[in-house]
């Protein structure tokens, strides 16, 4: 990868769930959540499958509607404009590398004249800028997962979801991935993340939350987590994992 760029720190709104449930054809996805995400933080979901980790990200980033309770951006009832969402498999334009990080300038507003110069910043930071011209689609798994991520980090966003972004990639690739995450991170960028890599979540996170049966049971610092969860979910989510 190439130099990080400096840019100017952005910070994340606080976000705030307060007794929240989601539900979707008479499921329910999410019951009775609590909670703040802090500004500038890096916090990882962790779970089993089909605890809602996803539904999560979606409800912060605003794709999805809660039933009932509240959710706020900032004490706003919007989510802001300056967020982006990167996905398991990345969604890809059919156009070259370049092309799809201009895309998502374009609808940030960016002007057509300071578009250019972002472009191959955010690639030469990201290892792909001699791939600028390829199409998208042709990059390796770990090339386009890193792509998606340029094209969210090139457009400065206040928050980043990130939901499972290494759950397919070998150990090289995510390594890669992880790197970028930090480095966006380290901008000022508030990053909430769902993963089922314990280790990656070792790494990465100030804060984890745990999921089970749609219900945030815990969210505490990552260290504490580890050593002596609170929940009893987590506590035996953790044992099943290390025997």
């Amino acid at each position: 990868m190439g130099t990080c760029p400096v840019w100017l720190t952005v910070h994340g709104l606080p976000i705030v769930l307060d007794g929240v449930w989601v539900e979707r054809r008479g499921a329910v996805l999410l019951r009775d959540v609590d909670l703040r995400i802090e500004p500038g933080e890096m916090a990882l979901f962790i779970g089993p499958n089909g605890a809602g980790k996803s539904t999560l990200l979606r409800l912060m980033h605003g794709l999805v509607s809660p039933a009932r309770g509240t959710i706020s951006w900032g004490g706003a009832a919007a989510p802001p404009p300056s967020q982006a969402m990167v996905f398991q498999r990345p969604v890809l334009l059919r156009r070259s590398v370049a092309a799809n990080v201009d895309y998502a300038l374009r609808c940030a507003g960016v002007t057509r004249a300071a578009r250019a110069g972002r472009i191959l910043t955010a690639l030469d930071a990201a290892g792909l800028a001699t791939q600028a011209r390829q199409r998208a689609r042709t990059l390796s798994g770990g090339e386009q997962q890193r792509l998606a991520l340029t094209r969210a980090w090139a457009t400065h966003p206040q928050v980043l979801f990130l939901d499972e972004p290494t759950a397919s990639l070998d150990p090289a690739a995510t390594r890669s991935v992880e790197a970028m995450v930090q480095a966006i991170h380290a901008q000022g960028t508030t990053v909430v993340m769902s993963t089922h890599n314990l280790a990656q979540a070792r790494r990465l996170a100030q804060r984890v939350g745990f999921l089970d049966a749609g219900r945030v049971t815990e969210i505490t610092a990552v260290d504490r987590f580890f050593h002596s969860p609170c929940s009893p979910q987590a506590a035996a989510f953790l044992e099943g994992e290390r025997t």
